[in-house]
């Protein structure tokens, strides 16, 4: 008997996370809400569900999101992804000196409109890039960003925004030493996936 209620109470379980999982992909893809805890938070409360102990998890978050996208965004996320992937060429271009990488949502395919095209660069010198930007008349926020670059440990790293074609650039300026170990990725906990510009031109040349 007590067998049978917790296979039940397994169930629930599964059924609830699934729930939050959809109505976060739902918030993230219409609501424009990037952060993935954030996200998962509010569709929790909106669905009067308050147990953190059984939220769904960062890879549940993202599995959600694709099916949303796939279901009822196809065509629009699509066009917005070539787009995206387009500002993303230029700027790669723009900060060839420094390495670029293309990471995340844009990489991965699961970028909208509401997505930043974002960049990882590579200097000891982290001002050399606020530099060009200035050179350029290109205004920008300064902030930092939290990484792990493995179990153990994590750092502060720059992060420069900027408007490119009305598209949120962002960009993480790391030293040469990580060009060849990328930062841990927030879902997988694996070393980050990113690509090269020639990477991204054989993207772009996919039908």
């Amino acid at each position: 008997m007590s067998g049978r209620h917790g296979s039940h109470a397994q169930i629930r379980t599964n059924e609830q996370r699934r729930r939050i999982a959809v109505e976060a992909a739902r918030l993230i893809s219409e609501g424009g809400l990037r952060d993935y805890g954030q996200a998962k938070r509010k569709a929790a409360e909106r669905l009067g569900l308050f147990d953190e102990i059984n939220l769904p998890n960062n890879r549940e978050i993202e599995d959600a999101l694709r099916e949303h996208q796939r279901l009822f965004h196809a065509e629009d996320q699509a066009t917005s992804l070539r787009r995206l992937r387009e500002v993303a060429r230029e700027a790669m271009r723009f900060f060839a000196p420094f390495e670029p990488r293309l990471v995340g949502a844009v990489l991965e395919g699961t970028a909208d409109e509401h997505s930043a095209v974002c960049l990882h660069l590579y200097s000891d010198q982290s001002y050399e890039v606020e530099a060009l930007l200035h050179e350029r008349g290109i205004p920008f926020e300064a902030q930092t960003r939290r990484l792990r670059i493995d179990r153990d440990t994590a750092q502060d790293f720059p992060v420069l925004l900027f408007s490119a074609d009305d598209t949120a650039v962002d960009l993480t300026v790391l030293p040469y030493d990580l060009l060849r170990q990328a930062p841990l990725d927030r879902i997988s906990e694996k070393p980050m996936q990113r690509a090269t510009q020639a990477t991204l031109d054989a993207l772009l040349e996919e039908p």
